[in-house]
């Protein structure tokens, strides 16, 4: 138990280390930080402490290790902005028992939609007409999830990352023809996460380290992924202030994060489960340019020992409008 203590001292000051570096850098894969489930984003992103399933290996890996279906599987898509369209998809097992941990796969890939290519020329227009281009983004993972003990849990994720923008043409032949340059990268990243139940009533805290990786250039300038740290905490408020007279759930988390690329930020969420039916959540984002409160709802009921969950998330987005998510989760 002393070696929990030591590690959870270490990632508790991890983090505020890193927020005193104010210099913010330049990243690139941002689809990766496009947050996905559904249920998440209702709660503001403010899901590092809240133990979950599959979807907990996008935001903290340890977060499913005492998942409690044997198998979880969720599927969904963001409408985000720009008419850009996001897809995900997750699937963990348990081991028997969980003795040997809970293993998880991820998917994501983004649909940028079609652009026009172009190229600088001699002509009337300055410019000629290349056709068209589609740029992808997609992201594999393989990610897994141990709880130690009661109380202290572990979890890791690596990804393989591809993010194809499209043949450039900056240069041209002897015959002043234009000559093609790929700009592809692929690139692995890591997540780490950790996950303690303090036993002082449903109190959990946690961290996770988001998007490790090495430096990538497409040309020229080098880039590495964004980075991200967060630290939280969470509870279901009925065990403080009605213990054993509520059994509905009400569920209050916090998120402290710190990323490469913005400033540091706290994401408030909340949830409300009826009847183990519907969910109801709501959340706020501070000290986003264009984003602040989010809302949701999810449904969930088990057939013959089949359990199929229905989840929306709806966020304004400033200038750019409205974003919307669904996810479709089924788990035995």
């Amino acid at each position: 138990m002393k070696n929990y203590i030591v590690l959870l001292f270490l990632v508790c000051a991890m983090v505020p280390a890193s927020a005193q570096n104010k210099k913010l850098a330049q990243t690139g894969l941002k689809f990766l930080n496009v947050a996905t489930d559904p249920r998440a984003v209702a709660m503001g992103e403010a899901v590092t402490s809240v133990e979950g399933n599959s979807s907990s290996l996008f935001f903290n890996p340890a977060g499913m290790a005492r998942m409690q279906s044997s198998a979880h599987a969720e599927f969904g898509n963001t409408q985000w902005i720009a008419d850009i369209k996001h897809y995900y998809g997750s699937v963990a097992i348990a081991t028997p028992n969980h003795e040997y941990g809970v293993f998880g796969i991820t998917y994501q890939s983004v649909n940028y939609g079609e652009f026009l290519r172009t190229v600088r020329a001699d002509n009337v227009d300055g410019y000629m007409d290349m056709g068209t281009f589609t740029p992808v983004a997609v992201s594999l993972g393989v990610g897994y999830s141990r709880a130690l003990s009661d109380r202290f849990a572990i979890g890791a994720r690596v990804a393989w990352n591809r993010q194809d923008l499209g043949d450039g043409f900056n240069t041209v032949d002897a015959n002043r023809n234009p000559i093609a340059n790929e700009n592809t990268i692929d690139v692995m990243s890591f997540d780490f996460g950790m996950f303690y139940k303090t036993g002082f009533k449903s109190l959990n805290f946690a961290a996770s380290i988001k998007n490790f990786s090495k430096e990538v250039k497409y040309q020229r300038e080098g880039f590495q992924l964004p980075l991200m740290f967060r630290i939280g905490i969470s509870a279901n408020v009925m065990d403080f202030i009605a213990e054993g007279k509520f059994s509905d759930p009400l569920l209050i988390s916090v998120d402290a994060i710190n990323a490469r690329d913005f400033p540091e930020t706290v994401n408030l969420g909340m949830e409300y489960v009826f009847m183990k039916t519907l969910a109801l959540r709501g959340g706020y984002m501070f000290g986003y340019d264009e984003q602040d409160f989010t809302v949701g709802v999810g449904l969930q009921h088990t057939f013959e020992g089949i359990g199929i969950g229905i989840d929306y998330a709806y966020t304004p987005f400033g200038v750019f409008g409205n974003v919307n998510r669904f996810s479709l989760q089924m788990y035995f």
